[in-house]
């Protein structure tokens, strides 16, 4: 019997109809496999997965392949999305044991939970080296009847190897100007002069990096640190990751160019590049990045907010596929949805348009995707044609498309991933003057207070449908929700925002931070100490598609101590820069965000605090213009507060009165306090930031 028809993973809900007799992950699976006396195949994968789309159709739908395991096996799915703690403790195995991960992730396990046999994808026959599954099942099924003892002595040693990985602490103090230097140097070595980014391919948004060096840039004024990131945001915005349309990027390119996308758009990297082209524009005043940032923010808003006001996960690659008459082909293709033909073009917008849009969008008869097609893309760069016609080409393209079958979506809120939206929302409506985008991520912050909360602030990972889900939130939950209320109460001057963050942190500092006899100094775990336990406690200080929990729990801390001078959660924060201190100079591309908090603890942060008569759209017209100024600050990680004299919301406005009753701003670092000012050039000039 198929187990998941009751599940509230879109993932999960995918695989009910399936003839496999998936079970969800729990106790009760784990007991019947010991009941049965077989083994565990666990399948974990996400919604939006290609691959995972690909082995399902295979062979999950396959009924002779799915007789077989459920004969075998009891059979497990996960959503990786819905338990990261799972994925993370099988797929360090998987790697460990490979040299390589990703997904579909297939693991066997005995009963207690114990891994002995990994992969990822295995085709429906052999091919290029690998395996058939139904290969697999055989082999695993052989090696249980035939060969127990050696199966056991197997998982038995990959435990004692995960065990023996766990970090002993986090470090030995806050990374100075030097390692931070070896950290810029490390990245330069491996930066893409040509085409940006770093590395080759598949080539990732270096999102975190990018955060770093625009912080680095803000502290020190180092050019080539600004260069890089400025190159590297132009190329993307450019390329065929970019959806040149609707905005919105994919999560990666195949391709080192940045030209041929995995055409999945996930909330997460969309709420940090939003924001990292928004701090772009904060330093440089480039209108790319502003028409970025813009567009970014209101794809998040228009194609994945939910009824009950937060984000979706992601949007799927795979989209059904149009014949050239426009007839529905059955077929789900990915990137169906995106990429264009010339002909396609001309039947849009008529010879002479579909001419010059093919050439704007970079859209050959060879096509630069599969089948003659291409991903829009701007090889010309902008600037260079004529801005209306380009506005209506790009109208009527986006039009014409709107009338094609549309990629899935994963309408699940992850209470991590809005937490980073809600920053990045809120961050790009203050700057830009848009109010509407502060009112979304003021809606999603609400939603995760009435939802995911519970009276003892304790997260709910998921909700979907305005249902809370059963898996409790793991460190990367509550940090990146405690970093979206944080910027969310710098940008409204409501301080509750400021007060619920506290309530997170505090429970950071209660269940994820290491206690005696488990860990050094600054060592935090990604489940809390009363989680479910599995065969190892994940733990990761490593930055990957997004911040990791531990460097996104030391940047939340290191903001809260700003605002009220928290020396408990100073001290935590720089506990947990310390692997940033062992880490930044050696691996730099994964540990971003890390090196971007210490740039943060270098610099202060600073702490400004903008008092005037009144606050909000209609207030004291001074005290918004310094209000902006401070939210505008290239000073890395500084916190702002503003509010009415005398106010409790914040405190940093404690003892903060107008000057000679005028708007004034008071900035403070390291224990120091400048003279209070009422003049916009002096507190931009105190901060650093583009003439605007």
């Amino acid at each position: 019997m198929n187990r998941l028809a009751g599940e509230q993973s879109p993932y999960l809900l995918q695989h009910a109809s399936n003839p496999v007799d998936w079970w969800p992950w729990g106790e009760e699976a784990m007991r019947e496999a010991k009941r049965r006396d077989v083994p565990v195949l666990l399948s974990v994968g996400y919604s939006s997965c290609h691959w995972c789309h690909v082995m399902a159709h295979e062979s999950f739908e396959d009924a002779t392949t799915a007789a077989y395991m459920n004969r075998h096996f009891v059979n497990i799915k996960v959503d990786r999305e819905e338990r990261p703690d799972v994925d993370a403790v099988y797929m360090e195995a998987v790697q460990a044991a490979t040299g390589h991960g990703g997904w579909p992730m297939t693991v066997f396990l005995n009963a207690d939970g114990e891994p002995f046999y990994f992969g990822t994808y295995f085709p429906p026959a052999p091919r290029q080296g690998m395996p058939s599954f139904a290969q697999v099942l055989e082999g695993v099924t052989s090696a249980w009847t035939e060969r127990r003892d050696e199966v056991s002595e197997v998982a038995a040693r990959i435990v004692g190897e995960l065990a023996g990985r766990s970090l002993a602490q986090g470090g030995d103090g806050v990374p100075g100007d030097e390692e931070l230097a070896q950290a810029l140097l490390g990245l330069t070595r491996e930066y893409d002069e040509r085409s940006g980014g770093f590395g080759g391919a598949p080539k990732f948004p270096p999102s975190m990096v990018l955060e770093f060096l625009l912080r680095h840039h803000g502290r020190t004024g180092a050019e080539g640190a600004l260069q890089m990131a400025a190159d590297t945001c132009e190329a993307m915005a450019r390329g065929g990751i970019y959806d040149q349309l609707g905005g919105g990027f994919a999560r990666y390119s195949v391709d080192r160019e940045w030209v041929v996308p995995h055409f999945e758009k996930m909330l997460y990297d969309n709420a940090l590049l939003c924001r990292v082209y928004a701090h772009l524009w904060r330093a440089t005043g480039s209108d790319l990045a502003r028409r970025v940032a813009l567009e970014t923010a209101d794809f998040i808003v228009r194609e994945l907010r939910t009824g009950e006001g937060g984000f979706a996960s992601a949007l799927d690659a795979d989209s059904e596929e149009r014949g050239e008459g426009d007839e529905a082909s059955g077929r789900h293709v990915e990137g169906a949805f995106y990429v264009w033909t010339p002909a396609q073009l001309r039947s849009v917008l008529g010879d002479a348009d579909g001419e010059f849009a093919a050439r704007y969008f970079g859209v050959t008869e060879e096509g630069t995707f599969e089948e003659g097609a291409s991903v829009l893309q701007l090889p010309l760069g902008e600037g260079v044609e004529d801005a209306e016609r380009v506005e209506g080409v790009r109208r009527r393209l986006r039009e014409a498309r709107d009338e094609r079958p549309r990629p899935g979506r994963d309408d699940k809120v992850v209470a991590a991933w809005n937490g980073l939206a809600i920053a990045a929302l809120a961050e790009t409506g203050a700057y830009f003057d848009r109010p509407d985008l502060v009112e979304r991520a003021t809606e999603a912050a609400d939603l995760l207070v009435r939802l995911h909360m519970d009276d003892a602030a304790r997260l709910a990972r998921t909700s979907r449908d305005g249902v809370a889900g059963a898996n409790a939130g793991v460190l990367e939950d509550y940090a990146d929700v405690a970093e979206g209320f944080l910027a969310l109460a710098g940008v409204t001057g409501e301080g509750a925002w400021l007060e619920f963050a506290g309530f997170l942190l505090d429970i950071v500092l209660d269940q994820f931070v290491a206690r005696d006899g488990e860990g050094g100094r600054g060592t935090l775990y990604d489940t809390a100490h009363d989680a479910e336990r599995l065969i190892r406690r994940p733990q990761d200080p490593t930055d990957n598609a997004t911040p990791s929990g531990w460097t996104a729990a030391a940047g939340a801390l290191l903001s809260y101590a700003a605002h009220t001078g928290s020396a408990r959660h100073r001290a935590a924060a720089e506990g947990a820069l310390g692997v940033v201190k062992a880490l930044g100079p050696r691996v730099p591309r994964f540990i971003g965000w890390g090196l971007a908090v210490a740039e943060a603890v270098l610099d202060g942060p600073r702490e400004i605090a903008v008092v005037g008569p009144s606050l909000g759209p209609v207030g004291d017209v001074r005290t918004a213009e310094l209000h902006r100024t401070a939210l505008l600050a290239t000073a890395p990680g500084a916190v702002v507060a503003a509010g009415t004299p005398g106010s409790d919301e914040f405190p940093l406005l404690a003892d903060r009165p107008l000057v000679a009753g005028q708007a004034a701003a008071y900035v403070c670092r390291h224990f120091v306090c400048a003279a209070p000012t009422t003049e916009v050039a002096t507190l931009r000039s105190e901060l650093g930031g583009f003439n605007r």
